[in-house]
């Protein structure tokens, strides 16, 4: 079993708690069915949120999924002009067989754009 790490970013549509809790669900739900993941298998998750983002913290979502005994934290991304707004990103630090190759990194909706060279 190896550690790898797994990538991945939604943009919102707004900046209310409900939606980004929805969002970020969304996206971590896709992350772990895509990589074939488990609760067990996530060592630790790192969300970040654009500074437009003030209703909650990303890793709410995570809670409310039942992720309960991984560490989580969440960083504001640097305020760069012309960057797109409204996102949350994830980086998540797993066990798993996959190779690096392997490893399914997910940007959902526009978020896409921001990495189309990993993005699946």
């Amino acid at each position: 079993m190896a550690v790898r790490a797994v990538r991945g970013a939604v943009q919102l549509e707004r900046d209310e708690a409900g939606h980004m809790h929805e969002q970020v669900s969304a996206l971590l739900t896709a992350v772990m069915e895509r990589n074939a993941l488990a609760p067990d298998d996530l060592i630790s998750v790192w969300f970040t949120a654009t500074p437009d983002l003030h209703s909650d913290f990303p890793a709410v979502a995570a809670r409310q999924l039942g992720i309960s005994d991984v560490p989580l934290i969440c960083a504001q991304e640097l305020d760069i002009a012309g960057a797109m707004p409204r996102v949350v990103r994830v980086l998540a630090h797993i066990e798993t067989d996959r190779t690096k190759a392997e490893v399914a990194h997910v940007y959902l909706g526009a978020a896409g754009a921001l990495r189309k060279d990993i993005a699946q």
